[in-house]
C-alpha cells in the first residue's frame, strides 16, 4: 500500500510515545529496562517483528536494512525512530490530538482500500482501531465501527449511535471521503 501522508501522520501521532521511548532509551541506557517492559507488552500484542527491529536498533544497528520485511505502519514508526536518533528535533510531538481535518481523508482512503481487499490497509486499520478502543469516548466508538465501515455500512445514524458531536462530525467526514472514493 502506498503510504499516504495523512495516514502516516496519524500513525506517528498515535505511536509518538513509543517512538520517543525508544529514542530516549538509545540515548540514555538507564531507560532500557523500562523500554524492555514496553517491548514485551508490544510483543504480546502481535508486534513481534517490530520488537525484533527495535531490539536491533537498541543493539546499535542503524542502517535502513532493519526495515526489510516491515509492513507500512511499522516502517513509518522505524523511520521516525531512526530519524529521531540522529536528530531528536524530528521526533513527532507527544500528546497532540489528531486533527479531524487530516484524519478523515486518511481513514477514508484506508477504509476504501481495506474494503477492496488490501491487507496492509486492513491491518493498519485494525491496529488503529485497537488504539482507539483504549482511548475511550468517541474514539472508542469509532474504533468499534471500523469493521462495519470496511464491510460497507454507510448509515450515519447507525454508525454514530452514542457519539458526541465531534465524533459524529468525524464519522460524517469519513463517510464524505468514502463517497469521494466511490465517485472516482
Amino acid at each position: 500500500m502506498a503510504q499516504l501522508p495523512a495516514a502516516a501522520e496519524q500513525i506517528l501521532k498515535m505511536q509518538a510515545p513509543f517512538i520517543h521511548a525508544v529514542v530516549e532509551a538509545v540515548h540514555n541506557r538507564a531507560l532500557v529496562p523500562q523500554l524492555l517492559d514496553m517491548l514485551r507488552e508490544a510483543e504480546s500484542r502481535g508486534w513481534a517483528v517490530m520488537v525484533s527491529v527495535v531490539r536491533e536498533i537498541l543493539d546499535g544497528k542503524r542502517d535502513r536494512s532493519v526495515m526489510l520485511g516491515l509492513d507500512d505502519e511499522d516502517r513509518v514508526i522505524v523511520e521516525a525512530i531512526l530519524a529521531g536518533i540522529e536528530n531528536p528535533a524530528t521526533l513527532p510531538p507527544i500528546n497532540t490530538r489528531g486533527d479531524p481535518a487530516t484524519a478523515a481523508p486518511g481513514l477514508g482512503t484506508m477504509i476504501s482500500l481495506a474494503s477492496r481487499g488490501n491487507m496492509e490497509a486492513f491491518t493498519t486499520l485494525a491496529n488503529m482501531a485497537e488504539q482507539m478502543m483504549k482511548a475511550g469516548g468517541d474514539m472508542a466508538r469509532l474504533g468499534g465501527i471500523m469493521r462495519r465501515l470496511i464491510d460497507g455500512e454507510r448509515d450515519e445514524a447507525i454508525l454514530t449511535r452514542g457519539m458526541g458531536e465531534l465524533g459524529r462530525k468525524l464519522v460524517r467526514d469519513i463517510l464524505a471521503e468514502l463517497d469521494k472514493t466511490i465517485l472516482h
